[in-house]
């Protein structure tokens, strides 16, 4: 059977913006403050007095007795302006990605078994809810009953995403607000040169300062959530799509602090390459096409081969447009993770399950005698 996906419509589509170009075009007017910090310095050259008399005397002197060449010391100060770039600040990120990605995986693995518990008691709560609704007059054009009529339409991964995409828009709108903007940039984008590096790299997965950034990515995992948790259920999605915001984004560390080329970036595409990368490899026969190309269509196994090759190249290359890095860290991770990861990770969750359910049919008030 032919399934088509029209995700393919925006140029932006599973963009992950390096933001280069965003600081550059808003200083001149959403970030003020770093303008209003160069003229404060207008004055600086009077400083320079000072230093002509007593600190060369002094340096003159100290060298002379070290045997040095001659030079005044204060010329070395500008040296802790230059970016940092030392893998050895990697490893709070590494330890942080791992440690994200095991509670990830294990929330989701509880998270289920509280689903499926609660599945079970609370299905003849709502049979009777559904008859007691039958037996209430009903309004017409009720607000309420109109948008559960509307939820219940929506596939449960279209349900599952639905949280995501409205967290992403509220990122979207706080980056609007003037006085939030140094919050922003601290803590909703990833940069290897910044002092905060770990919560900016979740934080950042759902940040977008572009509409048609977040617009084009949020279309995407739209289109594909209801192939994706139907192949892994609505708890593994969730730590799939979590964790792969942040391997992404340590990818993106990596490939930043190898090259010097250090900088911002922020957005969901680098999960969302996983997520189209798992259905792809789950389907590789599916049929998917441009949404004003219709008449063309390519199997999901050579898009995501034309992903990957792009991604690459443009990381060889040093294209600056995208965050080419975490992309092909997203699409890698999603590969893995479909291949190997389902075996190693999810299947293995059932000691910590048995774990969980001990705890709770132990707990206080069931005297240890608890229900299974």
């Amino acid at each position: 059977m032919a399934w088509r996906s029209n995700v393919w419509s925006c140029r932006g589509f599973g963009v992950r913006s390096n933001v280069n170009f965003l600081t550059s075009k808003l200083r001149g007017h959403r970030f003020t403050f770093y303008t209003e910090q160069r003229c404060g310095f207008k004055k600086a050259p009077k400083k320079n007095e000072p230093q002509k008399v007593e600190p060369e005397e002094v340096g003159r002197r100290e060298m002379e007795s070290a045997g040095r060449s001659k030079g005044p010391s204060p010329m070395a100060e500008p040296v802790p302006t230059a970016p940092p770039r030392s893998f050895g600040r990697l490893l709070k990120p590494l330890v942080f990605t791992v440690a994200f990605t095991g509670c990830s995986f294990g929330t989701a693995a509880i998270w289920q078994y509280e689903s499926l518990k609660s599945r079970v008691q609370s299905y003849f709560d709502e049979e009777r809810a559904d008859w007691l609704e039958k037996l209430r007059p009903q309004k017409e054009g009720d607000i309420r009953k109109q948008v559960n009529r509307w939820w219940n339409s929506l596939s449960e991964g279209q349900r599952t995403v639905t949280g995501i995409i409205a967290a992403n828009v509220l990122v979207f709108c706080l980056w609007r607000v003037p006085s939030m903007q140094r919050t922003m940039m601290r803590y909703f984008t990833s940069n290897p040169a910044a002092k905060d590096l770990c919560f900016p790299m979740i934080f950042s997965t759902f940040s977008h300062y572009s509409l048609l950034h977040m617009a084009a990515n949020m279309y995407v995992l739209w289109s594909f959530s209801s192939s994706a948790v139907s192949l892994l259920g609505r708890e593994q999605f969730m730590a799939v799509y979590l964790s792969a915001g942040v391997i992404s984004t340590f990818a993106s560390y990596i490939c930043k602090t190898a090259s010097g080329r250090l900088g911002p970036s922020l957005g969901a595409s680098g999960a969302i390459m996983t997520i189209l990368a798992a259905v792809c490899m789950k389907m590789p026969e599916a049929k998917l096409a441009v949404i004003f190309l219709p008449m063309f269509t390519f199997t999901a196994g050579s898009a995501l081969k034309a992903i990957v090759a792009m991604d690459a190249a443009g990381l060889v290359l040093g294209w600056r447009l995208f965050d080419h890095a975490a992309h092909l860290g997203g699409a890698l991770f999603g590969i893995w993770y479909i291949t190997h990861g389902h075996e190693m990770i999810w299947k293995n969750r059932e000691p910590l399950v048995k774990i969980w359910h001990d705890m709770r049919t132990k707990g206080p008030g069931t005297g240890g005698n608890g229900a299974p």
